[in-house]
């Protein structure tokens, strides 16, 4: 199969905006609870109606202040309330909200706000406000600059108390989901973020399918997400407009030190995130139990989940595996659960690659990763796996409205309501991405049997070796990172005799795997050259090639002194790896492992 399409669920329209939403929603059931807000140790309901009326007191606020339709406004901030109520004054207003990272630098801000030609931005904090007035003086049309951490929200709601509703109608009157909704700046992993001009119509009738496609996440009785990665992703996004779609509870949490409490207390019901969190998840639970002296335990329960949800797949559980899956759920599954709230069934995992053996150990303890893929220009989510109808190890099919075919070199190509209508700025990159109405993802991938998409490599990642053997490193990465001593790892080898690993450390996970694994009195600043935990990375490389013939096999790696990190500048603030970057950086070592 080379090409599939998804057909829309609900009939096509241009009318509505993401504006309208609040209002319309609030007018369906004005008693719902919409979000859920913390306050002190618990969280404080916000209804429907309420919601509404936040919104439309601090679009009132941007109107009186000046801000007029298709104005662009910055948002830089942590994953907050605010926020959201942010996203949808400005889009009741007829303005455009831009996305900042809140880790971003004084000359990526400047980027944004310039080439967005931003007339005014939100940002959180004096640390924030401090990035700002660094770059203010070269950005003539920057107006206005607020401060959540100052209460400007209030000011401005407080400031607009005098505008009529008829104002805010007659804003978005002319308005339709074709107008730009945001710009999104993409990550950079190459050269200068480019930004991604996406409408209302991206967002809102792609969150309207979807959540009539995923239906059993999203509108289920009491469905509910916390919402922790950063908004300025295209995925939270994405998912703030979904969940007021569909009605979900959402809350937002913004420390991941506190983000395990967060769960035991708002309880949801199904959660958003990037695989290395699965990750994370999987291997703190399997060190906190092998320092429980309970690691024999865990491992016999991991394998019996991966077994259980292997089984699944071939129509028939075996009555043993199932009696197996049955104590281990009393010992080990359920307790799991309770760390993530206790009432998690579903989890939307995208952003890179899953792997198996986590989708099948987390169906196996009863959570659900739904893998999905997109990119910027999809407005998130081009493909996601269907909750009756997961295939493990896929992104699943394309989602309503969606088109999606496979080149003749294996580059994924879509069309559909989901894609970005330009590059702002700059047509020659908009020429060169979309041909004949496709988006060219620069992703290879395969279309299987049922049409669910396989993501095999990235098109400019792909190493050819001297023997002129075609790699795709991710397979090998995702592999490598799934062990609890690796943080990050770039498989190298273009134009080389074979492929080499370059290997980072994960700090926060190394003292507990070093107790338990009796190297207590072995720092980690002299870790990387012991030759017990050479012998380990060799293990996770050994483990990591079983995944490949051999000749894309890593035959020699080296352990680097620091890790990988966005204020390194080798990682991007969606955690992609700045390839270029490393190896510019890190050039020594590459050569020295092809002996100089």
């Amino acid at each position: 199969m080379h090409e599939t399409f998804t057909p829309l669920v609900l009939p096509a329209t241009n009318e509505g905006t993401l504006g309208d939403l609040p209002a319309r929603l609030a007018a369906d059931r004005p008693g719902r609870v919409a979000f859920s807000v913390r306050s002190g140790a618990g969280w404080t309901d916000v209804t429907s109606a309420t919601f509404a009326a936040e919104v439309a007191a601090l679009a009132k606020g941007f109107l009186a202040a000046g801000i007029g339709v298709g104005d662009v406004v910055g948002i830089m901030s942590r994953t907050r309330y605010e926020w959201t109520l942010a996203d949808f004054a400005l889009w009741a207003a007829g303005a455009v909200p831009v996305p900042i990272y809140e880790t971003s630098s004084p000359d990526q801000v400047e980027w944004i706000l310039g080439d967005s030609g931003a007339v005014g931005v939100l940002v959180e904090s004096e640390s924030h406000l401090a990035a700002i007035e660094r770059v203010r003086g070269r950005l003539p049309g920057l107006a206005h600059v607020w401060v959540l951490d100052h209460g400007d929200v209030d000011t401005l709601s407080r400031d607009g108390a005098d505008v009529e509703d008829r104002e805010l109608v007659e804003r978005r009157t002319g308005m339709d989901r074709d107008s730009l909704a945001t710009v999104i700046y993409t990550s950079g992993t190459t050269g200068r973020p480019k930004g991604v001009e996406l409408t209302h119509g991206n967002f809102l009738t792609l969150a309207e399918n979807t959540a009539e496609q995923i239906a059993a996440v999203v509108k289920a009785d009491g469905a509910s997400t916390l919402l922790f990665l950063p908004l300025a992703h295209v995925f939270a996004r994405f998912i703030e407009v979904l969940a007021v779609t569909a009605g979900v509870r959402m809350g937002h949490s913004s420390d991941l030190k506190t983000l395990m409490d967060d769960f035991a207390s708002f309880r949801p019901t199904f959660i958003l995130a990037v695989p290395r969190v699965f990750e994370k998840v999987y291997n703190s639970a399997e060190a906190k139990a092998e320092a429980g002296g309970k690691g024999k335990i865990f491992a016999g329960a991991a394998a019996t989940a991966i077994a259980w949800s292997e089984a699944l797949d071939t129509g028939s559980v075996p009555l043993g595996l199932r009696v197996k899956h049955a104590v281990f759920d009393k010992l080990v599954y359920a307790k799991l659960r309770d760390a993530m709230g206790g009432r998690v069934q579903y989890a939307v995992s995208g952003g890179a690659p899953l792997g198996t053996r986590l989708g099948h150990f987390f169906r196996g303890i009863g959570v659900s990763i739904l893998e999905g893929y997109g990119l910027t220009e999809t407005t998130a989510p081009a493909c996601v796996n269907l909750p009756d109808a997961m295939r493990i190890g896929t992104v699943g099919p394309p989602l309503p409205g969606v088109d999606l075919k496979i080149a003749d070199d294996g580059e994924i190509c879509i069309k559909g309501v989901n894609v970005f209508r330009t590059y702002r700025g700059n047509d020659d990159a908009t020429k060169e991405s979309v041909r004949d109405g496709w988006f060219h993802t620069g992703d290879i991938g395969e279309l299987d049997e049922k049409g669910y998409l396989r993501i095999t490599g990235r098109k400019k990642e792909i190493l050819v070796t001297a023997g002129g053997k075609n790699v795709a490193p991710a397979v090998l990465e995702d592999r490598l990172r799934a062990h609890p001593l690796v943080s990050q790892c770039i498989v190298v080898g273009d134009g080389k005799p074979f492929i080499g690993a370059l290997v980072t450390l994960d700090e926060e996970m190394y003292p507990a795997w070093a107790a338990n694994h009796g190297l207590d009195d072995l720092p980690f600043s002299k870790a990387k050259d012991d030759p017990r935990i050479q012998a380990e990375i060799q293990r996770a490389v050994d483990d990591a090639n079983t995944a490949v013939s051999k000749a894309e096999s890593i035959r020699k790696f080296v352990v680097l002194d620091a890790d990988f990190t966005e204020e390194s500048g080798h990682l991007t603030p969606s955690l992609k790896l700045k390839r270029n970057v490393v190896m510019r950086d890190f050039g020594d070592e590459v050569d020295a492992l092809y002996g100089g």
